[in-house]
């Protein structure tokens, strides 16, 4: 009975749309989504020039399959900035900036990186943007006390990523 109320009002007058990740300290942090995310932005890159160059782009499919990558591209750079944010807004504290005093500054070369993937199509902007995830990777799993491995992604674009030694 409650839950048509609601629906009803709902329909009369939207309640605005809550979302949050992680405002109630839940403790689950993980740079993982934001690295895989930047690691997509360059793979959809590469499939991009990959079509443009390889294909014709006066092709409906070619230019569908071109368009459908940079929305992807754009949303994963989103994605990585969105995923970092949180962590840095609600994970890094006092104790975390004592130990990483460039934390921030790791954060705010993330946002441009992001924002230039978004903007454009270089792939060295792409590679950046990962290797800054994978610079706040360290810290974040430092302050944890888990020690941390590169290794190469085991699929294009087969570049290195931070990993947990678990």
């Amino acid at each position: 009975m409650l839950h048509n109320l609601l629906q009803s009002l709902d329909a009369i007058h939207p309640f605005p749309r809550a979302e949050a990740h992680c405002d109630i300290p839940c403790k689950i942090y993980d740079p993982s989504t934001a690295l895989i995310a930047a690691l997509s932005v360059v793979r959809l890159m590469d499939i991009m020039k990959e079509k443009s160059e390889g294909g014709d782009m006066t092709s409906l499919a070619t230019r569908n399959s071109v368009a459908r990558c940079v929305m992807r591209k754009e949303e994963e750079a989103e994605k990585v900035k969105h995923e970092v944010r949180i962590i840095w807004g609600d994970y890094f504290k006092a104790p975390q900036f004592e130990a990483f005093p460039d934390a921030s500054n790791v954060v705010h070369k993330i946002m441009l990186l992001g924002g230039a993937c978004k903007q454009g199509v270089n792939r060295a902007d792409g590679e950046a943007l990962v290797d800054a995830v994978n610079r706040f990777a360290e810290m974040f799993w430092a302050t944890k006390g888990i020690k941390t491995t590169k290794k190469t992604c085991p699929y294009p674009p087969s570049l290195e990523v931070v990993y947990p030694v678990l």
